[in-house]
């Protein structure tokens, strides 16, 4: 398969931080060359730093880079995604692979759009920058075995690839771990801020918490037969002091809270997939 991604171009429409992400991280491997990439963005300057810092192709042409790809990520914003695709709806071939990062642009509307083409959903989480992204994707064709290699040989340079049962799933993922990612350093800019209140400087306070989180992933990554709750009951003697904060959090309901805020963000994601209809 990756004989098969050598020989294909692949192109970005829009060139933006998770277009960036991903183009560094498969030239990161070593079947995918810089002459086999292109790029295009409203922005030329954006397009002359990627053309100088990875050698790629760009062109500010949408219609120019479709033609030339066979492989098409579409990778602008969601709401600008249909503005985009319209005009240069005709310029898709049958059997070309899109693969959309638009967050919630149904594959419905994908079909639409573009009838004869092999569909993605792909949804990567900023984590992608080092390589520990958890990347979520769901075809069009559940029977496609060579589009789902392909996929997965294409981004697991960037982290976990996991393929998704259907859409619901796909933005349970995109909550959990693309917006989590925003709520997860929410929770780290709370433990700063006390540590900080404590007369520990701001260098010291970031690099405590987040040696913190760090610690406790790696080691829950680590320790992959042994259940959450098991690793937090060897944190928390019986009447210490973590069992005191661990009771206080559950009887301000921090739970309830964090499940609120995963279902608003889940809201607002069905409100931009009504409005894109």
């Amino acid at each position: 398969m990756n004989q098969y991604i050598k020989s294909r171009r692949i192109g970005f429409l829009g060139a933006g931080n998770m277009a960036q992400t991903m183009i560094r991280g498969l030239l990161e491997t070593d079947f995918v060359v810089p002459e086999k990439i292109l790029a295009s963005n409203r922005t030329p300057g954006k397009l002359q730093k990627l053309s100088e810092q990875y050698g790629i192709r760009t062109t500010p042409n949408n219609e120019e880079l479709v033609e030339q790809s066979d492989i098409v990520v579409l990778s602008v914003k969601p709401q600008d995604l249909l503005a985009a695709l319209e005009p240069i709806a005709r310029s898709f071939s049958q059997d070309q692979i899109v693969i959309s990062l638009a967050a919630g642009v149904r594959m419905p509307v994908l079909e639409k759009l573009l009838p004869e083409c092999r569909l993605v959903r792909l949804m990567p989480n900023t984590p992608s920058l080092i390589g520990r992204g958890v990347i979520g994707y769901l075809m069009n064709d559940d029977e496609d075995s060579a589009l789902e290699s392909t996929v997965e040989d294409l981004f697991s340079s960037l982290g976990q690839v996991l393929r998704m049962a259907d859409e619901d799933q796909l933005e349970a993922l995109m909550v959990a771990c693309s917006s989590g990612t925003g709520f997860v350093f929410e929770l780290m800019m709370y433990w700063q801020d006390w540590l900080m209140e404590h007369d520990f400087d701001q260098e010291t306070a970031r690099r405590m918490t987040v040696e913190t989180f760090v610690g406790a992933s790696l080691l829950a990554s680590q320790s992959e037969q042994i259940p959450l709750e098991e690793l937090q009951n060897r944190v928390a003697s019986r009447k210490g002091v973590t069992t005191a904060g661990l009771q206080s959090m559950r009887e301000l309901e921090i739970e309830r809270a964090l499940r609120i805020s995963f279902e608003k963000a889940a809201l607002r994601n069905s409100e931009i997939a009504r409005d894109l209809k």
